[in-house]
């Protein structure tokens, strides 16, 4: 329920970003069902949404595009629209320099 109150907070001030960092970490699935509501939401009024997640079926339900790092350093970036766009090719990234 913190999670849901503060991203109810930030959809208030209408910005044009939002960075959901491990925002369904920890939460019930009903709870990310709801904040996945959320962002789609948002998305669909034009919001640009960047998503930071380890769990590897919402990035691959969530994401249009992954980008990968490591290290503090980009290794990797694949798109929904690439053939490669599945958690055997994201982890390959995660282990590439």
């Amino acid at each position: 329920n913190q999670q849901k109150v503060v991203i109810g907070k930030w959809i208030n001030t209408d910005a044009d970003i939002y960075i959901f960092d491990e925002a369904t970490r920890g939460i019930d699935v009903g709870a990310k069902v709801e904040v996945y509501q959320i962002i789609n939401k948002l998305i669909k009024q034009g919001k640009c949404v960047i998503m930071v997640s380890s769990e590897m079926p919402e990035i691959l339900g969530m994401s249009d595009r992954v980008i990968v790092m490591r290290g503090g350093r980009i290794t990797g970036e694949i798109s929904r629209e690439d053939k490669i766009f599945d958690s055997e090719h994201i982890m390959k990234g995660a282990w590439e320099v």
